[in-house]
Parts: structure tokens; C-alpha cells; sequence
């Protein structure tokens, strides 16, 4: 089942690359009494994500945090090595976004966010979303039908929508 508005979002063990190497985060503690963007993504280094998705987000942070957006938080289907690079290549970390992987994809399948595309090796990978949860409620929530495009997953779609 796909995650709808009104839906409170399932607890899940996130993946971020701490002084020591990966760590685990639990989203819940992320969402609690909290104003969170969660934009989800097939996958870093990956075409439309490197050069759109995320350039939205770092665009639009400083707009969002204005807003009352207490964290922004970038998720794919991936290690927490491959995001803390990814984050650094992109200034996405620079910028204030946290970058967390799902490496199971396990809360990416439990929103009902998860595809596959064998011939291009992905595997239970993530659509593209973007969503504003406020205390771990979805308020808004933008899915792109065509995963090559974030015109209505992007920062500053999310931004008017708040």
C-alpha cells in the first residue's frame, strides 16, 4: 500500500556515515515533534537525480528552514558510504541536507515507494517522492509517475505546497 496524506509514517532503521562508519538512525526519533521533508530517489550519482533532484532541494533549504521546516532529509536505496560522497560531491551536505540511506530498502517497500527495473540493476529501488510530514504525519505528499523527471517532487514544488 502506497503511504497517503493523513498517513503517519512507519518507523524504519536509516543508514548515515558517522565518524566511525555507518551508523543507524532511527527515523521515528527524526520525525517526533518535528516539521520534516523527506524526498526520496532511485539512486546517487544517478542522472536526474545528481543534476535536478537534489540541486531543488539545496536551491530551496534556506526557503524551507524559513517555513518552519526543522530538517531535509534526502533517502535512497543505497549505502551510507555512497551518501556521505554523494552528499559531498553534490553540496547537498554543505547545504544542511541529511543524507541517509535505506539500505534494505525495507522503509521504502513499507510506504509502498519501492520499484524494480532489472535490465538497468535496480532492484527494490525508490520511486520519486518528495513528502512534508509534520510530528511523522504526511501533510503533503508529492510522487512523480515518470521517475526521470521531479517537477512535482522538487524543492521548490515542496516549498509552494508548505
Amino acid at each position: 500500500m502506497t503511504i497517503s496524506v493523513g498517513d503517519k509514517l512507519p518507523e524504519a532503521q536509516l543508514q548515515v556515515m558517522g565518524a566511525n562508519g555507518p551508523e543507524s538512525v532511527s527515523l521515528a526519533s527524526k520525525l517526533a515533534g518535528r516539521n520534516v521533508v523527506i524526498f526520496g530517489l532511485p539512486g546517487a550519482y544517478t542522472g536526474t537525480c545528481t543534476t535536478a533532484h537534489v540541486p531543488s532541494f539545496i536551491r530551496t533549504q534556506d526557503k524551507l528552514a524559513a517555513k518552519g521546516v526543522d530538517e531535509v532529509i534526502c533517502l535512497s536505496v543505497n549505502d551510507a558510504f555512497v551518501m556521505k560522497a554523494w552528499g559531498d560531491s553534490t553540496g547537498a551536505t554543505s547545504a544542511g541536507i541529511t543524507m541517509l540511506g535505506d539500505v534494505d530498502s525495507a522503509f521504502t517497500k513499507a510506504i509502498g515507494m519501492n520499484f524494480t527495473v532489472p535490465p538497468i540493476g535496480f532492484f527494490d529501488r525508490s520511486k520519486r517522492y518528495a513528502l512534508y510530514a509534520v510530528d511523522g504525519v504526511v501533510k503533503v505528499l508529492h510522487a512523480e509517475e515518470n521517475a526521470g523527471q521531479c517537477d512535482i517532487s522538487g524543492g521548490e514544488a515542496m516549498l509552494a505546497a508548505i
